[in-house]
Protein backbone atom coordinates (compact mmCIF):
# COMPACT_ATOMS: atom_id res chain seq x y z
CA UNK A 1 0.00 0.00 0.00
CA UNK A 2 1.18 3.49 -0.81
CA UNK A 3 -0.19 6.71 0.66
CA UNK A 4 -1.05 9.61 -1.64
CA UNK A 5 1.45 11.71 0.30
CA UNK A 6 4.20 9.35 -0.90
CA UNK A 7 3.41 9.64 -4.62
CA UNK A 8 6.34 10.12 -6.98
CA UNK A 9 6.48 10.36 -10.76
CA UNK A 10 6.33 6.92 -12.34
CA UNK A 11 4.62 5.19 -9.39
CA UNK A 12 1.93 2.79 -10.63
CA UNK A 13 -1.23 2.47 -8.52
CA UNK A 14 -4.67 0.90 -8.70
CA UNK A 15 -7.63 3.28 -8.40
CA UNK A 16 -11.21 2.02 -8.75
CA UNK A 17 -10.02 -1.22 -10.35
CA UNK A 18 -7.94 0.54 -13.00
CA UNK A 19 -4.18 0.96 -13.19
CA UNK A 20 -2.66 4.43 -13.37
CA UNK A 21 0.86 5.82 -13.51
CA UNK A 22 1.53 9.08 -11.67
CA UNK A 23 2.57 11.57 -14.35
CA UNK A 24 2.67 14.64 -12.12
CA UNK A 25 1.82 15.45 -8.52
CA UNK A 26 1.78 18.44 -6.22
CA UNK A 27 1.36 18.63 -2.45
CA UNK A 28 -0.92 21.57 -1.68
CA UNK A 29 -1.22 23.06 1.80
CA UNK A 30 -3.76 25.86 1.70
CA UNK A 31 -3.70 28.40 4.53
CA UNK A 32 -7.16 27.34 5.50
CA UNK A 33 -8.33 23.74 5.42
CA UNK A 34 -6.63 20.39 5.09
CA UNK A 35 -3.68 19.59 2.85
CA UNK A 36 -4.25 17.56 -0.32
CA UNK A 37 -2.33 16.00 -3.20
CA UNK A 38 -3.23 17.10 -6.73
CA UNK A 39 -2.19 14.50 -9.31
CA UNK A 40 -2.18 13.80 -13.02
CA UNK A 41 -2.69 10.10 -13.62
CA UNK A 42 -2.28 8.21 -16.89
CA UNK A 43 -4.35 5.08 -17.40
CA UNK A 44 -1.80 2.47 -18.50
CA UNK A 45 -4.29 0.51 -20.60
CA UNK A 46 -6.10 3.33 -22.43
CA UNK A 47 -3.49 6.11 -22.27
CA UNK A 48 -6.09 8.60 -20.99
CA UNK A 49 -4.77 11.24 -18.59
CA UNK A 50 -6.98 12.41 -15.74
CA UNK A 51 -6.52 14.85 -12.88
CA UNK A 52 -7.51 13.74 -9.39
CA UNK A 53 -7.18 15.15 -5.93
CA UNK A 54 -6.48 12.94 -2.92
CA UNK A 55 -6.04 13.33 0.81
CA UNK A 56 -2.36 12.69 1.70
CA UNK A 57 -3.43 9.86 4.01
CA UNK A 58 -5.45 7.94 1.38
CA UNK A 59 -3.84 4.59 0.64
CA UNK A 60 -3.69 2.77 -2.69
CA UNK A 61 -2.60 -0.64 -3.83
CA UNK A 62 0.66 -0.43 -5.75
CA UNK A 63 0.24 -2.15 -9.12
CA UNK A 64 2.88 -4.71 -10.03
CA UNK A 65 4.21 -4.03 -13.52
CA UNK A 66 6.22 -6.77 -15.17
CA UNK A 67 8.96 -5.72 -17.58
CA UNK A 68 10.20 -8.16 -20.20
CA UNK A 69 13.01 -7.83 -22.70
CA UNK A 70 11.57 -8.48 -26.15
CA UNK A 71 12.88 -8.24 -29.68
CA UNK A 72 10.94 -6.25 -32.28
CA UNK A 73 10.41 -8.51 -35.28
CA UNK A 74 8.20 -6.83 -37.88
CA UNK A 75 5.04 -4.89 -38.66
CA UNK A 76 2.30 -6.27 -40.89
CA UNK A 77 0.47 -2.98 -41.36
CA UNK A 78 -1.78 -3.09 -38.31
CA UNK A 79 0.12 -5.10 -35.73
CA UNK A 80 3.67 -4.93 -34.44
CA UNK A 81 5.21 -8.27 -33.50
CA UNK A 82 7.59 -8.74 -30.58
CA UNK A 83 9.37 -11.91 -29.43
CA UNK A 84 10.30 -12.76 -25.86
CA UNK A 85 14.07 -13.29 -25.90
CA UNK A 86 13.86 -16.09 -23.31
CA UNK A 87 10.80 -18.12 -24.32
CA UNK A 88 10.70 -17.16 -28.03
CA UNK A 89 6.97 -16.49 -27.63
CA UNK A 90 5.67 -13.88 -30.08
CA UNK A 91 3.06 -11.28 -29.21
CA UNK A 92 1.30 -8.83 -31.53
CA UNK A 93 0.63 -5.28 -30.29
CA UNK A 94 -1.63 -2.58 -31.73
CA UNK A 95 -0.25 0.79 -32.81
CA UNK A 96 -1.77 2.54 -29.78
CA UNK A 97 0.47 0.46 -27.48
CA UNK A 98 3.69 1.22 -29.39
CA UNK A 99 2.99 4.66 -30.88
CA UNK A 100 5.54 6.69 -28.89
CA UNK A 101 8.30 4.10 -29.10
CA UNK A 102 8.00 2.79 -32.65
CA UNK A 103 9.64 5.83 -34.23
CA UNK A 104 12.92 4.83 -32.55
CA UNK A 105 12.74 1.06 -33.01
CA UNK A 106 14.32 -0.89 -35.88
CA UNK A 107 13.65 -4.52 -36.69
CA UNK A 108 15.55 -6.95 -34.42
CA UNK A 109 16.09 -4.26 -31.76
CA UNK A 110 15.62 -5.37 -28.14
CA UNK A 111 13.09 -3.28 -26.21
CA UNK A 112 11.31 -3.45 -22.86
CA UNK A 113 7.63 -4.39 -22.98
CA UNK A 114 5.56 -3.62 -19.88
CA UNK A 115 2.85 -6.05 -18.75
CA UNK A 116 0.08 -5.79 -16.18
CA UNK A 117 -1.62 -9.06 -15.21
CA UNK A 118 -0.25 -10.73 -18.34
CA UNK A 119 -1.43 -8.04 -20.76
CA UNK A 120 1.12 -5.90 -22.61
CA UNK A 121 0.30 -2.21 -22.44
CA UNK A 122 3.45 -0.29 -23.36
CA UNK A 123 6.76 -0.54 -25.20
CA UNK A 124 9.88 1.23 -23.97
CA UNK A 125 12.72 1.67 -26.48
CA UNK A 126 16.34 1.71 -25.31
CA UNK A 127 17.29 5.08 -23.79
CA UNK A 128 19.74 5.80 -26.61
CA UNK A 129 19.48 4.54 -30.18
CA UNK A 130 21.74 4.91 -33.20
CA UNK A 131 19.87 5.52 -36.44
CA UNK A 132 20.90 6.47 -39.96
CA UNK A 133 19.77 9.75 -41.52
CA UNK A 134 17.90 8.98 -44.75
CA UNK A 135 16.71 12.46 -45.67
CA UNK A 136 17.80 15.99 -44.79
CA UNK A 137 18.39 19.30 -46.51
CA UNK A 138 22.02 20.23 -47.14
CA UNK A 139 23.32 22.68 -44.54
CA UNK A 140 24.95 25.82 -45.88
CA UNK A 141 27.70 27.75 -44.16
CA UNK A 142 26.45 30.94 -42.62
CA UNK A 143 22.88 29.64 -42.51
CA UNK A 144 22.71 29.86 -38.72
CA UNK A 145 20.13 32.58 -38.21
CA UNK A 146 17.66 29.95 -37.02
CA UNK A 147 19.94 28.47 -34.37
CA UNK A 148 21.94 26.11 -36.53
CA UNK A 149 19.62 23.12 -36.78
CA UNK A 150 17.54 21.47 -39.48
CA UNK A 151 15.04 18.61 -39.62
CA UNK A 152 16.33 15.17 -40.59
CA UNK A 153 14.35 11.99 -41.22
CA UNK A 154 15.96 8.83 -39.83
CA UNK A 155 15.53 5.26 -41.11
CA UNK A 156 12.52 4.58 -38.85
CA UNK A 157 10.63 7.62 -40.17
CA UNK A 158 11.10 9.87 -37.14
CA UNK A 159 11.97 13.51 -37.80
CA UNK A 160 14.71 14.86 -35.53
CA UNK A 161 16.26 18.33 -35.31
CA UNK A 162 19.98 17.97 -36.08
CA UNK A 163 22.95 20.35 -36.51
CA UNK A 164 23.70 21.70 -39.99
CA UNK A 165 26.76 19.45 -40.51
CA UNK A 166 24.69 16.23 -40.49
CA UNK A 167 24.24 14.71 -43.96
CA UNK A 168 22.31 11.83 -45.51
CA UNK A 169 23.97 8.53 -44.56
CA UNK A 170 25.32 9.75 -41.21
CA UNK A 171 24.53 7.66 -38.15
CA UNK A 172 23.32 9.71 -35.20
CA UNK A 173 22.63 8.89 -31.54
CA UNK A 174 19.20 9.95 -30.26
CA UNK A 175 17.86 10.18 -26.70
CA UNK A 176 14.48 8.40 -26.94
CA UNK A 177 13.14 10.05 -23.78
CA UNK A 178 13.26 13.51 -25.35
CA UNK A 179 13.66 12.75 -29.06
CA UNK A 180 16.76 14.94 -29.21
CA UNK A 181 19.92 14.52 -31.26
CA UNK A 182 22.94 13.74 -29.07
CA UNK A 183 25.89 13.14 -31.38
CA UNK A 184 27.10 11.81 -34.69
CA UNK A 185 28.42 8.27 -34.44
Amino acid sequence: MIAAGDFRKGVTIEVDGQVFTVVDFMHVKPGKGAAFVRTKLKNVMTGAVIEKTFSPTEKFEEAVIERREMQYLYNDGELYYFMDTETYEQIPLNYDKVEDAIKYIKENMVVTVKFYKGEAFSVEPPTFVELEVVETEPGFRGDTATGGSKPATVETGAVIQVPLFINVGDKIRIDTRTGEYLERV
